[in-house]
C-alpha cells in the first residue's frame, strides 16, 4: 500500500514543500512581530525619528499604535 500511496502522491511533494515553506516564513513573521527585543527596537527607532524631527507627533502616536497592534495580533476592520 505504501508504494501506491507514494505513487500518487509523489506529484504533490512541490505543492506540500512550498506549503510547509509558507507555514515556516510565517511562524518567523510571527516572532519576530512579537520578539519583544524586536518591538523594542521599532519603537525606539519611532522615538528617534521623532526626536530628529523626521515624523510628527501625530505620525509617531500612529506608528506606536500599530507597532503594538500588530504586536498583539489584532487586525484592523
Amino acid at each position: 500500500m505504501g508504494l501506491i500511496s507514494l505513487l500518487f502522491t509523489w506529484p504533490l511533494a512541490p505543492v506540500h514543500g512550498v506549503i510547509r515553506l509558507g507555514e515556516l516564513i510565517q511562524q518567523q513573521v510571527e516572532h519576530e512581530l512579537k520578539d519583544p527585543a524586536a518591538v523594542r527596537r521599532r519603537l525606539e527607532a519611532v522615538e528617534e525619528a521623532r526626536r530628529s524631527g523626521q515624523i510628527s507627533e501625530e505620525e509617531e502616536a500612529q506608528a506606536v499604535e500599530e507597532i503594538l497592534r500588530l504586536m498583539s495580533g489584532t487586525r484592523r476592520g
